[in-house]
């Protein structure tokens, strides 16, 4: 008779060999040639001139997933495969954590809030703030996303009528619809009237603005090699990094300091005006979280957290895409002239049932306007990564076999517990597998034309609001926003890309439009702008 410890050894080596199995099987993965020994890619991946410039690459040698290195070493798995999104993503629930160094980082500048959030507080803190993200409470928020944007075209009239011709003339388009998204946020938020598009004086839009410029934009070696080893350091000893010196934490640590400052005095406020029925997201979070039973409501670090996460996740991701948006219809006008006579088709509805202004329906009726907002969300996804980490032992399936170095074609990738994984955004989004041939260009027809595709995402097939149980709370938010405003801005205003001028898209947290030769300058894009109406 075999004894217990005789079977108990061999299912130990069975065990030992099959890990090591898999192991090999990563190693095999093709990927690019390995620049340094110390950094790995991080360096030339986190210095690319452009967003993407290397993953187009990678993708066209190797396949949609493909192997890299990590500082000391570490291997990485990158996908764009639409299965192992789909599965990382959708299928696995929790299995895939944020990795470490994205999550600490996210914590400098959102505290506890739910981007940074573990598997069972993430769904503590989205039933809370589930409430204020309904269907019935965005459509309260569309005649302010509506008065904003007439408040933006105001502005833009008037720098036309000091500085320009009748012709029109160039404006930084980027600047304003950022402090128009920021007022946006403080009153559908937390009923602030910031008045950023007015110039006022706020503390809070002080202290965001060039946040992410100023701390994640080409990181110095040094500090890649420093949050490398962050997995190795003890929890008090992280709990210490956001009080070093230099100018990255810095900037983090006086922007959340801000954001708590006025969180609080909100919060004070929020919690007797909600019997009076405010509406505004902080009063519907407060209001959610008295509701909810003691043990899981969130607390004061956490609602205060939220103030940060909203205007961050809020205000810079929309105001990035709109500057897209315009910037694609400038350099087609056609398109333009499309959108602008489905508008005009639309008022004339509207007008004849006698509504004052456009409803969430008629918003969502004009088909081609929405399929333009699609195509730049997919042309110009704002956060181009994003990084997870395998929680157990576990197979990815591809739908897009790759080839090995040893020349096997494979279908699916054993992976071990702790294996990093980088789901590459912007290349999935520009897959011609799923895209089509014209992947790479601009063309909205391709959300109007039906078209099979893979199910991946929460919006349009696409992962730009991320997927799953951790996709983007507020993307009905996003989307209804920029229809809101763009309707407002092409009904007023006729954009053309002027000449001689180069726009580079960088990533500084989120992908930002600059200048080329002008990156001094900052965040911008200039177009040629015309009063119609």
């Amino acid at each position: 008779m075999v004894s217990s410890w005789a079977v108990s050894i061999t299912a130990l080596l069975a065990f030992a060999v099959w890990r090591v199995t898999r192991r090999r099987v990563l190693s095999d993965i093709r990927g690019p040639a390995v620049p340094s020994r110390l950094l790995g890619h991080e360096k030339v991946v986190r210095g690319m001139e452009q967003v993407g410039d290397l993953e187009f690459k990678w993708v066209r040698e190797f396949g949609p997933t493909w192997l890299t290195k990590n500082c000391y070493g570490e291997d990485n798995l990158w996908t764009a495969d639409p299965k192992a999104l789909q599965y990382v993503f959708h299928t696995s629930g929790y299995r895939f954590s944020k990795r470490l160094v994205a999550v600490e980082v996210t914590k400098l500048f959102t505290g506890q809030g739910i981007l940074s959030a573990s598997a069972d507080d993430h769904q503590r803190h989205r039933k809370i703030m589930n409430p204020a993200f309904g269907a019935a409470q965005l459509r309260t928020f569309l005649p302010i996303f509506r008065r904003s944007a007439a408040r933006l075209g105001q502005k833009w009239k008037d720098q036309l009528q000091a500085n320009s011709t009748a012709e029109g003339g160039v404006l930084n388009i980027s600047r304003l619809l950022a402090r128009m998204t920021l007022d946006v946020i403080g009153e559908v938020a937390f009923d602030d009237r910031l008045g950023a598009l007015d110039d006022k004086e706020n503390e809070l839009a002080k202290s965001f603005d060039g946040l992410f410029l100023d701390t994640l934009l080409y990181p110095p070696s040094w500090d890649l090699l420093f949050k490398a080893s962050w997995r190795f350091l003890p929890t008090p000893v992280m709990n210490l990094i956001k009080y070093l010196p230099t100018k990255e934490y810095k900037r983090f640590r006086e922007y959340l300091q801000t954001a708590f400052r006025t969180g609080k005095n909100l919060i004070e406020e929020k919690a007797s005006a909600t019997e009076k029925g405010n509406k505004d997201i902080m009063s519907i979070l407060v209001q959610s979280n008295l509701s909810e039973d003691a043990r899981f409501r969130l607390n004061e670090n956490e609602i205060l957290s939220q103030i940060a996460t909203l205007l961050v996740a809020g205000h810079d991701t929309t105001a990035n895409s709109l500057t897209w948006l315009l910037y694609e219809l400038s350099k087609h006008p056609e398109d333009q002239r499309r959108i602008r006579d489905e508008i005009a088709a639309t008022r004339e509805r509207m007008e004849a049932r006698n509504d004052e202004d456009f409803s969430p329906a008629d918003l969502d009726s004009m088909t081609f306007m929405n399929a333009a907002i699609k195509e730049v969300l997919r042309l110009h996804p704002i956060v181009p990564t994003l990084v997870r980490e395998a929680d157990q032992d576990d197979v990815i399936p591809l739908a897009i076999p790759i080839e090995t170095k040893s020349g096997k074609v494979i279908s699916e990738i054993p992976i071990v517990k702790g294996t990093p994984i980088t789901a590459s955004i912007c290349t999935y989004n520009r897959l011609e597998s799923v895209w089509g041939e014209d992947a790479a260009e601009w063309n909205p027809n391709r959300f109007v034309e039906s078209r099979e595709r893979t199910t991946v995402g929460i919006f349009a097939n696409l992962m730009t609001f991320s997927a799953g149980i951790r996709g983007c709370i507020g993307w009905r938010f996003a989307v209804l926003e920029m229809q809101a405003v763009l309707a407002e801005l092409i009904e007023t205003f006729d954009f053309r890309f002027p000449d001689d001028v180069e726009i580079i898209r960088l990533n500084a947290g989120l992908m930002v439009p600059m200048v080329r030769g002008k990156m001094q300058e900052g965040i911008q894009i200039p177009l040629h702008v015309s009063v119609l109406r």
